[in-house]
């Protein structure tokens, strides 16, 4: 549809085209201005439009999905163009464009669009600087976001450890109180039945007791072990004597134990005995759990710090596993389901390095691979010395890469993952932190059933001049 004069004095007259001579008008002749309400997207996250726009009326807002999440990018006013950077890069709409005001706008195909960029010079350096400055400026933003999106991924990882250890804990002490106050209740009752020798034994079973190793059992006869304790305790009027009876079998002791403890103590006191001695048990049990659940605190915030490399100098002497161990706590609860395979060569020397930014690789290439897997197949991670290099492998079982889209694995907001899970920038970073940051490189290759990626660390690597990004 040719532009009428009007169409066309109005399209020449924005600051893109001001420029031009009337010798170069004949670039816009392909073009048409068309009509867009209110709600009408003028390009799609992941899809290719073909066109290139001028906004001569109205209001465009361009969006990106970023987690499921919406975020605002910025707003086309009238005077200003969008779409080049596709068609640039020959990729599809990386945001989308949607019409927030009914708007005209001037439209060019994208045959027409390269013909012009070939024939109006003026046109060209504007467009090239403007999509610079758009890429720069998105990269830049999408960078900070995969940063706050792997904060965020690690924030939800850690609460997820942490509340198991930390519940176990709690409900461990809450127990520890009423159980001490068990014991010394039944302590004073005791004590006036028990003369010294038959504390002695009492002392000398509970010790016993304690120390004693319990036979690993299925729960077939552990029940059946249950069964007959507690039958024994009841013969002998002991209350709660189904209760009791697991603390026992967890602590190997049968009916025979128990019985020859009773012929050493008076009668009178063998109620008071047994629920003490369980009561006894049941305290070194709910210590144990303490101590577990906070060395297991502990250790989460060790690997935390040894992710992040908390108070120490960027470049510093690292050790690989080290870095990847702390990882692979991190996304502890997304490999839950995940066969996870270690195959680490002790070999393999300290490196200097930028180890938070290192761990950073980690994280994506895990993640990538657990994602690859759907969080339920088979993952190898491993490191090997391949003459000066340090290698790591993280080796997935999923179905594999495309070998259509292998080649635009490292391009700036590609990405395999659905619309809006993914920022298109962890291969991206990864890369450069490898290679501007130290000196290596990331190769991959992939099929049906396994996908490998191996990083390539030089052993002796100089310090980097240039700042990360």
């Amino acid at each position: 549809m040719t532009m009428s004069p009007i169409e066309l004095q109005q399209v020449r007259s924005t600051p893109l085209f001001a420029g031009l001579t009337d010798a170069q008008l004949g670039c816009l002749e392909p073009g048409e201005v068309i009509e867009a309400p209110a709600g009408a997207v003028l390009g799609a996250e992941g899809e290719r439009t073909g066109f290139f726009y001028v906004l001569l009326e109205g209001e465009v807002r361009i969006t990106r999905t970023y987690d499921r999440q919406s975020i605002l990018m910025g707003v086309t006013k009238p005077g200003n163009y969008l779409g080049e950077v596709m068609l640039l890069l020959d990729i599809p709409w990386v945001s989308v464009a949607r019409v927030s005001k009914p708007a005209r706008l001037f439209r060019l195909d994208e045959e027409s669009f390269w013909r012009m960029l070939t024939t109006c010079q003026s046109v060209a350096r504007e467009i090239f600087r403007s999509a610079s400055n758009r890429m720069r400026n998105m990269e830049g933003y999408s960078q900070q976001r995969e940063k706050l999106v792997s904060l965020g991924t690690m924030a939800a990882g850690l609460a997820h450890e942490l509340n198991n250890p930390a519940s176990a804990a709690r409900r461990a002490a809450a127990h520890l109180q009423e159980t001490s106050d068990k014991v010394q209740s039944l302590l004073c009752q005791l004590g006036h039945v028990l003369e010294t020798e038959h504390w002695q034994h009492l002392l000398n079973a509970a010790q016993e007791a304690s120390e004693r190793k319990a036979p690993v059992l299925d729960s077939l006869a552990r029940s059946d072990h249950a069964e007959s304790i507690a039958n024994w305790l009841d013969a002998h009027g002991v209350p709660g004597a189904w209760d009791i009876a697991p603390t026992f079998v967890n602590a190997g002791l049968d009916s025979a134990w128990l019985a020859e403890l009773t012929d050493k103590l008076p009668p009178v006191s063998h109620v008071d005995a047994f629920c003490w001695l369980e009561a006894r048990l049941n305290l070194k049990s709910l210590v144990n759990q303490v101590d577990q659940s906070t060395g297991r605190i502990a250790e989460l915030v060790k690997a935390v710090k040894s992710y992040s490399y908390m108070d120490r100098s960027p470049m510093q002497e690292v050790d690989i596993h080290e870095g990847i161990e702390s990882t692979l706590t991190i996304l502890g609860h997304k490999l839950k389901n995940v066969t996870l395979v270690r195959a680490f060569d002790g070999s393999v020397p300290r490196i200097m390095a930028y180890g938070s930014e290192l761990n950073q690789v980690w994280t994506n290439l895990i993640d990538n691979a657990i994602d690859a897997v759907n969080g339920t197949g088979k993952i190898c991670v491993g490191t090997s010395l391949e003459h000066d290099q340090l290698v790591v492998e993280i080796v997935d079982n999923g179905a594999g890469i495309p070998a259509d889209v292998q080649s635009r694995m490292f391009e700036p907001f590609f990405t395999t993952k659905s619309v809006g899970t993914g920022t298109g920038l962890g291969l991206i970073i990864s890369n450069r932190i490898i290679g501007d940051r130290h000196g290596g490189e990331i190769e991959f290759e992939s099929r049906p059933g396994e996908t490998r990626f191996k990083v390539r660390l030089p052993i002796h690597h100089e310090q980097a001049a240039t700042p990360p990004t």
